[in-house]
């Protein structure tokens, strides 16, 4: 096994075993399931957890005095249980049966597990051996089927070393599970599931169904469990059935001695009631179990499938950087693979991975799709009609406050309503404190913006004239009816939201919510308005009349847009541009201080907190804002939108804003550090592989400290995907064309992808030694056009062309 494909961990430590379940799980777009040790129930150590993206329920909770609602998405029944014993034979065995046998049990030898990236697994090997030198070696194989999303499978192979007799099996599937895998919301309802019954079928499956308490979606897990023993691995070894109200059990007594192994195969089925073409839950998961071929064959079609798919997202990195890159790929893989394209789901901000953040959508498709559009575009597209079909939700939201328009929320799930808790808890102090983060309203020109950019990098004409302008017109129409004059500027204003950086949600010693004219949500507001503008001039003219009707869009509200996406009012002070009006009028922190005393201060807002005190009150970011306009936009694109708006960004100007807000940021979020890595590959080019290497280990290494065991950081993965496809090159799609701009980091200075732009399914991009390398596959379509440092080339189908990168890059395209 080539070890950069290979995601291994060594021993077994308790301490870090919900960390290695979620950076071990497995899915295919439709459903995952953590790492976790069948052997070993739900506990401190261990949390099982299978997800189905899209299936949420609604509980109702009571906290200080007041009853909150909130939407989660449900952990599901556990199929992985399958705990085993021995019956040793012989003198000295004993009176009864073993222990059950689990990792965390005294006899644990050897441990060992690993995930093979290629081929979509995830093995286990543990070695027992009790005080007479007796041992059982158990290797378990896993996999989550990438080419059938209703399928699962164990393979486990028991050896004996030292005795011989019975091994007793039970293969279980466990209803009885709760949302409990994150601590701080543990106070709250967590029973999503009612109404459990159990089955078992004449051909040895057995069956559980059940469905979510408000939701009403039902589901139904069957399971096949069958053994073979011995050299010629007899297989007549039936598994006895055993119902409970919320589990279902098959067990099995199994001969086991040295030089003869036994084999279990559990083959499991999950189907839901918002499946489609199925008669009902039940009979689809017990016909998919009765006719799933043996264990062999799955796995044949498992790693086909997955062939495919890293054939289509092609990136390859040399070293250690590289094989972290292929894991965040893995994963972002088996969150959004092309099932997802037909399903009704958005981008969890934790994967399928756990339950944090309640499996909610926010804004990380932000990050995502950039990497998905140029390889598995059909992906980002299903992904935007999540988006589209909840546009009528978003307009209702902003006719609920008094504006035209859509008012995306800032916490999306199933039905596309605000989403966002009203209290959260801090840990540190024990308090439960309102929550402004729905103030968010960036989120919907972060969709316009997807929209966009999915539009340019497949040349999707049709999309763009149709459902991608209902919602870029509809987010724009919200930014105009949000924008107020103000005379004594001179300019327009956006009051009372938040921005990225969630840490400041008021004013200091206000009692109102919110910031005036935070900077990246008024320039990206004026990008969406701008835009919306340009769509409505380019729109076919029978397109044109059908669409401004439906949605009552006239000249006189488009000259409107026109002219609030030149006059919206962007803060200065000192030289730099604000975060918000007012943010140069903060109090500075006492960084050194409160590092010295707490050491990790990602999350100050909680440390102030806790001490009475505000981080509204300083000049202190939880992550990237202003700077996230240089991740959205190339410098000259960001240069141009400041020069609409009628304030000059000029290189020193742009460097005195990223070194001011550099000093000032405390990381609290995964994507800041992918986002400062990106703006200084082309400011502070010796500065930027810090924040790129804690951006690449932020999961791996849990630089949070105790985030990752409830999700992986789906945006933060991706991001560093995109870090080197677009971050690196400076790629651009617009106009027909690739531009690049490259801007390499010595650490990621060689690297090949796969791209898929618009017509052509396999555009090969090498970067070696200062040297970019373009191939085009041979076929009748047009050349790619590429520009570079001001220069045009097409390199013609069945070409490959070398570009010799400018000496005074980095730059801006």
């Amino acid at each position: 096994m080539a070890r950069g494909w290979i995601w291994a961990y060594e021993g077994y430590e308790p301490g870090k075993e919900r960390l290695r379940e979620a950076l071990c799980t497995l899915g295919n777009g439709y459903f995952a399931t953590r790492g976790a040790a069948p052997e070993t129930p739900a506990g401190a150590t261990h949390y099982p957890g299978t997800y189905v993206a899209g299936c949420y329920n609604r509980l109702t909770s009571s906290v200080q005095g007041r009853q909150v609602e909130n939407e989660d998405m449900v952990n599901l029944p556990d199929w992985l249980p399958l705990r085993y014993r021995i019956h040793p034979a012989g003198a000295g065995a004993g009176p009864g049966p073993g222990p059950w046998l689990t990792p965390d049990h005294a006899y644990l030898a050897e441990h060992r597990q690993w995930l093979d990236l290629r081929g979509g697994t995830l093995t286990r090997r543990s070695v027992y051996e009790d005080g007479a030198g007796r041992r059982l070696t158990v290797e378990q194989e896993r996999l989550v089927h990438m080419g059938d999303p209703h399928l699962a499978a164990l393979h486990t192979v028991f050896s004996a070393e030292g005795w011989s007799g019975e091994l007793e099996v039970e293969a279980v599937i466990d209803g009885d599970v709760r949302n409990s895998g994150v601590a701080r919301y543990r106070e709250l309802a967590n029973r999503h599931l009612t109404g459990w019954e159990t089955g078992t079928e004449p051909k040895s499956s057995v069956w559980l169904r059940c469905r979510t308490v408000e939701s009403d979606i039902g589901i139904a897990l069957a399971a096949r469990t069958v053994a073979s023993c011995g050299p010629e691995r007899n297989g007549d070894h039936r598994a006895e059935p055993r119902q409970e109200p919320r589990a279902v059990h098959q067990k099995l007594m199994l001969p086991l001695a040295p030089g003869s192994d036994a084999v279990v195969d559990k083959t499991v089925a999950l189907f839901t009631s918002r499946d489609p073409a199925i008669g009902s839950p039940l009979r689809a998961a017990v016909s998919a179990v009765d006719g799933a071929p043996v264990y062999s064959r799955l796995l044949v079609s498992h790693r086909k499938a997955w062939a495919d798919l890293w054939q289509q997202a092609r990136l390859e990195v040399p070293g250690e950087a590289g094989r972290i890159l292929r894991l965040h790929l893995f994963h972002v893989l088996q969150t959004l693979s092309p099932h997802t394209a037909e399903l009704d789901v958005g981008v969890p901000a934790r994967g399928l991975h756990g339950e944090a953040y309640r499996g909610h959508v926010f804004w990380d498709e932000l990050f995502v799709l950039p990497f998905l559009n140029l390889h598995l575009p059909e992906i980002s597209r299903g992904l935007l009609d999540y988006r589209h079909r909840r546009l009528p939700a978003a307009v209702d939201a902003a006719r609920a406050v008094g504006r035209n328009g859509a008012m995306y929320p800032w916490q999306s799930a199933d039905e596309g309503r605000e989403e966002t808790q009203e209290v959260h808890l801090n840990p540190r102090s024990g308090r439960w404190l309102p929550d402004r983060s729905r103030l968010q309203h960036h989120v919907g020109s972060a969709v316009a913006y997807n929209v966009w950019q999915y539009c340019q990098a497949t040349g999707d004409t049709e999309y763009l004239y149709s459902k991608g302008a209902e919602m870029m017109l509809q987010v724009a129409r919200f930014w105009a009816d949000s924008a107020v004059w103000d005379d004594s500027l001179g300019r327009y204003r956006i009051r009372g939201v938040v921005g990225p950086d969630e840490y400041h949600d008021a004013y200091p010693d206000s009692d109102e919510a919110g910031l005036d004219d935070n900077t990246y949500t008024n320039v990206t507001a004026a990008w969406v308005l701008a835009r919306a503008g340009e769509l409505c001039r380019a729109l076919p003219a029978s397109r044109c009349r059908q669409l401004l009707d439906q949605i009552r869009l006239d000249r006189e509200e488009t000259d409107r847009w026109d002219d609030i996406s030149r006059r919206l009012y962007v803060p200065h002070h000192r030289g730099v541009i604000s975060q918000f009006a007012g943010y140069g009028d903060l109090a500075e922190l006492d960084w050194e201080g409160y590092g010295e005393r707490y050491g990790d201060i990602r999350r100050l807002d909680r440390i102030l907190e806790a001490e009475g005190d505000t981080v509204n009150r300083y000049q202190a970011s939880k992550q990237a804002d202003v700077l996230m306009l240089g991740y959205l936009f190339s410098p000259k694109e960001l240069a141009a939108l400041f020069r609409r708006l009628g304030h000059e960004l000029d290189d020193e100007t742009w460097r005195a804003t990223v070194d001011y807000y550099v000093k000032r940021t405390s990381h609290g979020s995964t994507l800041s550090s992918l986002v400062h890595a990106w703006v200084l590959a082309r400011v502070h080019r010796d500065d930027a592989w810090v924040y790129c290497e804690e951006a690449l280990i932020g999961d791996v290494a849990d630089i949070q400290g105790g985030t990752t065991e409830e999700g992986i950081h789906l945006g933060a993965m991706a991001g560093t995907l995109d870090f080197v496809q677009r971050g690196m090159t400076g790629l651009e799609t617009r106009d027909d064309a690739l531009w690049l701009a490259p801007a390499t980091l010595p650490q990621l200075s060689k690297f090949r992808m796969r791209l898929r732009f618009r017509r052509h399914w396999d555009v090969d991009l090498r970067l070696r030694a200062e040297r970019l390398r373009i191939a085009v596959p041979d076929s009748e379509r047009p050349g790619v056009r590429v520009k570079l440092d001001g220069s045009a080339y097409v390199v013609e189908p069945g070409t490959a062309r070398w570009l010799e990168l400018p000496t005074d890059m980095p730059g801006g395209s």
